[in-house]
């Protein structure tokens, strides 16, 4: 093994409640052995990265209701392709040459699982998101 490919995988947290099992797909094999790991390492600059589109979108996010701003995140990963992009690129760049050469495979549907637990990890950290001002005078 080389040293980055090393490197990578020493620094990813295990994630103990991960099954693994003969009948999953190879998709839901690399989600639950590369992509989930890699995003729960990367969780606090996913959370810095969407607090910034917040603010460089006018900070309209903040006026919004609970369920409002659910829906502004889940929109925002959908359909905004340079978030979505930056995103992908942040998880991309932790993957070995091997975790490479497996997802352009089938990177399409690997994109799907991949933004899809980025959008579930930013709705489960929906409170970080509230006005600065407002953490400050706590």
């Amino acid at each position: 093994m080389d040293t980055r490919q090393f490197n990578l995988k020493s620094i990813r947290p295990e994630i103990l409640s991960t099954t693994i099992n003969d009948n999953m797909s190879a998709d839901e094999r690399f989600q639950n052995l590369v992509l989930r790991p890699i995003i729960k390492f990367q969780n606090n600059l996913l959370i810095e990265v969407f607090r910034n589109y917040i603010t460089k979108h006018k900070s309209v996010f903040y006026d919004l209701s609970l369920d409002k701003r659910m829906v502004y995140i889940e929109n925002a990963i959908q359909k905004d392709m340079k978030l979505r992009n930056s995103m992908k690129g942040m998880v991309i760049g932790q993957f070995t040459v091997e975790e490479y050469l497996i997802y352009i495979e089938n990177s399409s549907a690997l994109n799907k699982r991949m933004m899809n637990i980025v959008k579930e990890r930013l709705l489960s950290h929906i409170q970080v998101f509230d006005r600065p001002e407002l953490l400050e005078a706590v």
